[in-house]
């Protein structure tokens, strides 16, 4: 298989427009080859660019030139094996074989594939569009974004207010030093010429008088020298810095039971890397909280929680308690644009799912923004799921999704966050 691939650097942005045209162009290939490596690559890459290929018979374009029109004779030398007036036979049944490079086909087409690389932003904005985040419309307001003052520096302009006077201060003893000193040297100079020569009898009147005029100028010159002037002027610099007014927290909530495995706890983190992406690209400020849970719900650090092992039962009211006691002590509901995120694989106590619908729909779902379930099984779903769904169907900020392979984690995640009919 061929393939030609695009290394042009972008040479003081002559290729930009062109790059964005041919983008915008075959956007339902990239969009699709996009859509392929969410689940192909490594979670550590997962924000940065692509390389991007595009079959070649989908960017191939209709060309015009001119026909050869008329009769033409043609002469091809080194022919041995034709005379004018011989018939070529036809060629045989099989077919023969092409002079261009690569394998064969068996479907007839062939597989050249033109190559090009896409950068982080223009990746992240083909994984992200078309979504948009439930509920925003609450909180539209936090999101202005508000402007700190802080100290910059000086600066030679400003108001009075802010001058600084030892900054000013030494700046004039500078400029004073720069303007006066050949003047004072000159000046010393003189005054001793002066002494040698009132010390001597009889000495030269008129050279002592033309000294004293100099020495008598030199002062009055150094004198006319300002203490300080508007050049010397220091001032206090403030500039300003953006200060994120909108602020979220994202709960990640895991199963870690003996029932989750670490391919299923992959995919999960998968789908938590994709919500956390999306989540930076509206607040600013997004901080993460992780807890897993078994019988007994703890709130960990990262690594804990995608590799951490552990045995036993399932008790997922555990972790929506603690969530709700974290939510309480650290982020207010009027400060905190709160999202939740569980992955689990179902499993749950039956007399235990109750409680969960009870929790969630107490506490949980009339602070949070959106709360997510995914679950990540290939059985039949339990009492877990019925209860989400019952309280799906009541609330719009509840979302439930079903993913049974890794492919299936992006589609759900579009599904969860698309953008709803206004």
């Amino acid at each position: 298989m061929a393939n030609f691939i695009d290394r042009r650097l972008n040479a003081k942005g002559k290729s930009t427009v062109n790059r964005q045209r041919f983008i915008n162009r075959y956007k339902k290939q990239i969009k699709q080859s996009v859509s392929d490596a969410v689940t192909r690559r490594s979670v550590t890459d997962v924000d940065t660019g692509e390389e991007i290929s595009i079959p070649t018979r989908d960017i191939s374009e209709p060309t015009f030139h001119q026909g050869s029109g008329g009769v033409r004779e043609r002469v091809h030398p080194g022919n041995d094996k034709f005379s004018r007036g011989d018939q070529i036979e036809r060629p045989p049944a099989g077919g023969g074989q092409g002079a261009g490079q690569g394998d064969a086909s068996d479907s007839g087409e062939g597989n050249d594939d033109f190559v090009f690389q896409i950068s982080k932003d223009e990746y992240l904005e083909l994984l992200f569009e078309d979504l948009e985040l439930p509920n925003l419309q609450k909180n539209r307001l936090n999101k202005l974004v508000e402007y700190q003052v802080y100290r910059a520096g000086f600066s030679n302009d400003g108001v009075p207010a802010n001058i600084n006077i030892v900054r000013s201060l030494k700046s004039s003893i500078a400029r004073r030093m720069a303007m006066t000193s050949s003047k004072k040297h000159r000046l010393k100079v003189l005054q001793q010429e002066l002494e040698q020569l009132q010390s001597i009898a009889g000495a030269n009147a008129e050279r002592i008088l033309a000294l004293k005029i100099e020495i008598d100028e030199l002062h009055s010159r150094i004198k006319k020298v300002p203490f300080i002037d508007t050049f010397d002027l220091r001032y206090n610099n403030f500039a300003k810095r953006e200060v994120p007014s909108s602020q979220a927290v994202m709960f990640c909530i895991m199963d870690v039971s003996g029932s989750m495995d670490q391919a299923t706890k992959d995919m999960a983190k998968r789908f938590y890397i994709l919500l956390y992406l999306f989540l930076t690209r509206t607040y600013k400020n997004l901080e993460v909280v992780y807890i897993r849970h078994h019988t007994q719900a703890k709130e960990v650090d990262e690594h804990e929680f995608f590799y951490s092992q552990e045995t036993g039962g399932t008790i997922v009211s555990s972790a929506l308690k603690l969530m709700h006691e974290i939510q309480q002590k650290r982020y207010p509901a009027n400060e905190w644009n709160i999202y939740a995120a569980q992955a689990s694989d179902g499993d749950n106590w039956a007399d235990d799912s109750p409680s969960c619908h009870q929790i969630l729909e107490k506490q949980l779902l009339p602070v949070v923004r959106y709360f997510s379930y995914i679950e990540i099984t290939n059985r039949a779903h339990q009492t877990l799921w019925r209860e989400y769904e019952t309280l799906q169907k009541v609330h719009d900020n509840i979302a439930v999704q079903h993913i049974r392979q890794a492919e299936d984690i992006y589609p759900v995640f579009r599904e969860l966050f698309k953008k709803q009919a206004v």
